[in-house]
């Protein structure tokens, strides 16, 4: 039996993770508009890319396939259907989990208001602050807590069907 489900769901919650933290530090800096050294500058908000991590060898589909095709296959000589079941596949590589691709700055990260009280406003009263929306972050913060979740269920019921199996 293959616990690949684990590996799976584990690399799952880890980029979740990494996508929560990133997010929980762009609302953290939302209002900064200093650099950590001091300087005058605002907070870059960080986007997170994620991708699949595939396993090296090449799925061979089911047994009865010649090809590595997902199309059904009308058997001429018994007159049935035949049908591929293997699941998660791209190009002929079974996927095995997800890692973050990257941590990059986002586009567009800085918007420029007029606040000429800031202490950090140019000569012409505009200050620099990071183009972070507060209800974009929130939902990016909530999309990530449930996918976290779904794949810490994935896991919880494989141990369980394993537990069962076991009882058997």
């Amino acid at each position: 039996m293959s616990f690949d489900v684990f590996d799976i769901a584990a690399s799952g919650m880890q980029a979740q993770r990494v996508k929560m933290d990133s997010i929980s530090s762009n609302i953290a800096n939302i209002n900064t508009t200093r650099n950590p050294d001091g300087t005058v500058g605002p907070y870059i908000k960080k986007n997170i890319s994620f991708k699949a991590i595939y396993d090296q060898k090449l799925s061979q589909g089911a047994s009865n396939f010649s090809s590595n095709s997902t199309a059904a296959q009308f058997d001429e000589n018994t007159g049935a259907m035949n049908f591929n079941a293997s699941v998660s596949m791209n190009q002929g590589k079974m996927s095995s989990g997800v890692a973050v691709a990257g941590i990059t700055d986002a586009p567009n990260a800085v918007k420029t208001i007029y606040d000429p009280s800031h202490p950090d406003a140019d000569a012409d009263g505009f200050v620099k602050l990071p183009n972070i929306n507060l209800v974009e972050e929130m939902v990016g913060m909530v999309t990530a807590s449930k996918a976290y979740e779904a794949n810490s269920i994935a896991a919880e019921n494989a141990k369980n069907m394993i537990n069962t199996a076991m009882k058997i």
